[in-house]
């Protein structure tokens, strides 16, 4: 059986280092989230590590080339404790991969209720905070937000939202 551990890319190397890995027979797993950024006078949507710096990889611990993994380009080490690495626990990897699709990206939660409060992750109003006010029986959602001193109804998809702690 394979174990989970944690690697460090070098800066933006997300992409070098996991082809290489692949190349190299290791399976590896990075979560991406979509974030909506301001490009000039347009809003942009853009999938960055939801770890940035690291990504998963699994390997079989008792015959694993430590030394490949380190070399490999893009790759900048191995995360260890105490001079070894250590295996990360089977449930939280995956947990993170059952809250994405096949190519990585973190779905939203699945489930909503009126009163939730909620972020808005994509269009010109993300990472604002806002409430579920109302959900009809084709999903459309309905969510009330503060903008401007005045409380703002609008109507955004599900795929737009995630709970906010």
């Amino acid at each position: 059986m394979n174990d989970w551990y944690l690697i460090q890319f070098k800066p933006n190397n997300h992409r070098l280092a996991e082809l290489n890995l692949n190349r190299q027979g290791f399976e590896t797993f990075l979560p991406m989230q979509e974030i909506t950024r301001r490009k000039a006078s347009r809003f942009v949507n853009d999938l960055k590590p939801l770890f940035p710096g690291y990504m998963f990889l699994s390997v079989e611990s008792e015959m694993t080339p430590w030394r490949t993994i380190n070399s490999t380009i893009g790759v900048s080490r191995l995360v260890s404790f105490e001079g070894k690495p250590k295996p990360l626990p089977l449930q939280i990897v995956s947990g993170l991969m059952l809250r994405c699709d096949g190519a990585g990206k973190i779905l939203p939660p699945k489930t909503l209720s009126v009163g939730d409060s909620v972020e808005l992750l994509t269009g010109p109003f993300a990472n604002f905070i806002a409430t579920v006010d109302t959900i009809d029986p084709e999903q459309r959602i309905w969510v009330l937000m503060d903008f401007m001193g005045q409380r703002t109804r609008m109507q955004v998809t599900r795929d737009q939202l995630q709970l906010s702690e």
